[in-house]
């Protein structure tokens, strides 16, 4: 787990975030920035350069490596810092609080604004940056490509799709987004994986998840990536989050991922609810249905 850089931001100065700043925008060109470029980089003269290095090493913000010269890169942590300062300075957040969830491509902490809000740091490409690199399109015609522009990527086009998609289709509401960041509403439920339904509810909460993913459809988006790890089941409905990976729907694929979405959700009921769900379901029929929104109830097309 990446260590929780909230507690270090209020030692920071303001010429520490302008060192990290020109370690950040040098790593555009190179994952280890020259010791050399970052005055200009920074603004920062060069003896102040050496004091910002040793208080953001300390910090462990920024890492160093000695190649054919003497190298810089940011963090994770100095990276979350950078994005902290900018919702602190937008007044989007006021303090930060205790973790929501930690994953393999993500880390969600609970923030406080007018109300308490859900921050996530995107980390694809952090710990499984080949993989990412393979899968995910907006890495694939990139020659130098670090983990920082992958997790960035990856939250500017979770937070598009979900401006595009709020309120039309019940996912959390977006708030703001920087860098690999991205301020949303808390989720309502909990987890559908960590849900224990009733046997009068089974078929009921999978038809709300396949109304969403065909009002998502006909907003223009395709998952992608639908699991019972990306839904959560509340007293007011069904929340699906997590739209990384999200496709347009005039994408080439956008039909067959589609249909493997619809296959995951029900095959994922078909598991955990044997004897309340249908002995088949026509995947083809019902993706079809969703995508054309005449979707109704999974009954019709079992």
């Amino acid at each position: 787990m990446v260590r929780n850089v909230a507690g270090v931001m209020a030692e920071l100065e303001p010429e520490d975030f302008y060192l990290l700043s020109g370690v950040e925008q040098g790593m555009r060109f190179s994952e280890w920035v020259n010791r050399e470029k970052l005055p200009k980089n920074s603004g920062l003269t060069a003896e102040e350069v050496d004091y910002r290095i040793d208080r953001c090493m300390t910090r462990e913000l920024i890492e160093r490596k000695t190649i054919q010269y003497e190298g810089y890169k940011l963090t994770v942590e100095g990276y979350d810092a950078l994005a902290l300062r900018t919702f602190a300075q937008r007044d989007t957040i006021q303090g930060f609080g205790a973790p929501l969830g930690v994953g393999k491509e993500s880390d969600v902490f609970e923030v406080q604004s007018f109300k308490p809000l859900a921050l996530k740091f995107h980390r694809e490409g952090y710990t499984n940056f080949r993989e990412v690199r393979r899968e995910r399109d907006y890495t694939s015609e990139n020659h130098h490509v670090s983990w920082l522009y992958t997790a960035r990527k990856a939250a500017e086009r979770e937070y598009e799709a979900l401006e595009t998609l709020f309120p039309q289709v019940s996912v959390p509401r977006p708030v703001d987004h920087n860098r690999h960041a991205i301020i949303m509403a808390k989720l309502d439920g909990v987890e559908l994986a960590k849900a224990k339904l009733e046997s009068e509810q089974v078929t009921g909460v999978l038809d709300l998840i396949l109304s969403e993913m065909a009002n998502a459809y006909e907003a223009g988006y395709v998952h992608a990536d639908m699991s019972e790890y990306n839904v959560a089941v509340g007293e007011r409905g069904v929340t699906v989050f997590d739209w990384p990976q999200a496709v347009p729907t005039d994408h080439d694929n956008a039909r067959e991922l589609l249909a493997r979405d619809a296959k995951n959700i029900v095959g994922y009921f078909r598991r955990k609810y044997p004897g309340e769900m249908p002995d088949d379901v026509d995947i083809d029929a019902l993706s079809a249905a969703i995508a054309e929104n005449e979707f109704e109830s999974v009954a019709t097309y079992a």
